[in-house]
């Protein structure tokens, strides 16, 4: 298993504020790795740890098999890094923008060109390549830095809070660009506190809150692990005590909401326990209208655990 990035006991305060706190944290080369926690809970003080734009007080890290992260120069230069809401100058042009940091990356005059065309594209503003940045609405503006991060063919890219200010349209053209740097293989790190963006793009996440780590693990362990009692909601076409019982002396049943002809039930059971509780129903002569689970979301788990850890 080859690692992207590892953090062992990771820490650092600002004063009295302990900003990171002895996070362990681990992400794998081929996943969209994504970074959860509210505003304030020590996201981007742990990007510019790895980047090596802050030292620890404590801990280690290891970003591309390399210990101290991107201190070393060698190590950042493999390393994409869009930041939160990039500022970029409103009297360049888009292409421009990505030639100069062609440049910077050691690109010869026409790798630079290639490059910018290859990236606009992929970022969807070919068409706006020559129009100043100052004209780009902020959506564009936030495509074009994630443009910027892949100059130099990265290893690594790294992305705070890539849809941040942005309406619904923005925020899936982000989503769309993100997949697509994915699917070139490169591991992606996702910081965000938008749980529906990291639970559509992102394969494993880790959840911190006060600088401390609360979870991590792949997105559908994390909904496994943490999942509350299934709930699925029944209809029936009318109810009878024979039905009742029947529902409650399931095993897996831990409580039974009634609410007319329809029936919240909450389960214990992890697999798909539909059958079963279809079974008991019909053999207590009970006729099912209509039956649907009621599914968690990234977000629930979020709120708890944070609420949980606060």
């Amino acid at each position: 298993m080859d690692i992207a990035i590892e953090t062992k006991g990771l820490s650092k305060s600002f004063g009295r504020i302990k900003a990171v706190d002895r996070l362990d944290l681990k992400v794998e080369v081929g996943t969209v790795h994504g970074f959860l926690g509210p505003n304030g809970a020590g996201k981007t003080t742990t990007i510019k740890l790895i980047l090596g734009l802050l030292k620890p007080d404590s801990g280690s890290i290891q970003v591309l098999g390399f210990d101290g992260g991107g201190r070393k120069i060698d190590v950042r230069s493999r390393i994409g890094y869009m930041p939160e809401l990039p500022k970029l100058p409103p009297f360049l042009k888009g292409r421009e923008i990505l030639e100069i940091y062609g440049e910077i990356y050691g690109l010869s005059s026409m790798d630079r060109l290639n490059e910018a065309k290859r990236l606009l594209e992929l970022v969807g503003l070919s068409d706006r390549a020559n129009d100043r940045i100052g004209h780009y609405s902020k959506g564009m503006q936030q495509r074009l830095g994630l443009a910027q991060a892949l100059i130099g063919d990265p290893d690594l890219v790294i992305l705070d809070e890539p849809s941040l200010g942005l309406d619904p349209v923005g925020m899936v053209e982000v989503r769309e660009i993100i997949r697509k740097i994915a699917s070139e293989g490169r591991p992606v790190f996702l910081s965000s506190h938008l749980l529906n963006e990291v639970q559509q793009v992102c394969s494993h996440a880790t959840v911190i809150n006060r600088g401390m780590k609360i979870i991590e693990g792949s997105i559908p362990n994390l909904l496994e692990k943490l999942s509350k009692p299934n709930e699925v909601i029944v209809e029936l076409e009318r109810v009878s005590p024979d039905v009742m019982k029947a529902i409650r002396s399931l095993s897996f049943v831990e409580k039974v909401n009634w609410v007319g002809n329809k029936a919240e039930i909450f389960c214990s059971k992890p697999s798909d326990f539909r059958a079963d509780l279809s079974r008991a129903i019909s053999d207590s002569g009970g006729l099912i209208i209509g039956m649907r689970v009621e599914e968690r979301s990234l977000e629930e788990l979020f709120l708890e655990l944070v609420k949980g850890g606060s």
